[in-house]
């Protein structure tokens, strides 16, 4: 019997159900700096979750505003990101740049105060 063949979208749902492969999906969609492309990478790992009813449930928040969120057109707070992250055992981290172009900008006061 022949393997049934699956579409791209299919393999990826079922790879972001892995935490890690997911933190490093979203990771890359907010490197690239194109909110819509961050928002389709959520609404990615959201169906690969169990879909917007499931985050739903665990968000506390309504289907129908994570479906506006999340479209092309979402703006969402901050806290709703948050929220959403939350819900699928993820978390954003902050850290310095690798590289860093020069600029005219003054010392970090961190940098300032250590020398």
């Amino acid at each position: 019997m022949p393997k049934k063949s699956t579409t791209y979208q299919e393999d990826l749902i079922h790879a972001l159900k892995d935490a890690r492969e997911a933190a490093a999906y979203l990771s890359a969609a907010i490197e690239d700096g194109d909110r819509e492309v961050f928002l389709l990478a959520l609404r990615n790992v959201a169906e690969a979750q169990g879909g917007m009813t499931a985050l739903a449930r665990r968000t506390h928040m309504n289907r129908e505003s994570l479906y506006r969120m999340l479209s092309s057109r979402g703006n969402p707070e901050i806290r709703s990101v948050l929220a959403l992250l939350s819900s699928m055992k993820l978390k954003v981290t902050i850290e310095p740049q690798k590289k860093r172009a020069k600029s005219g900008r003054k010392k970090s006061v961190a940098s300032a105060h250590a020398a």
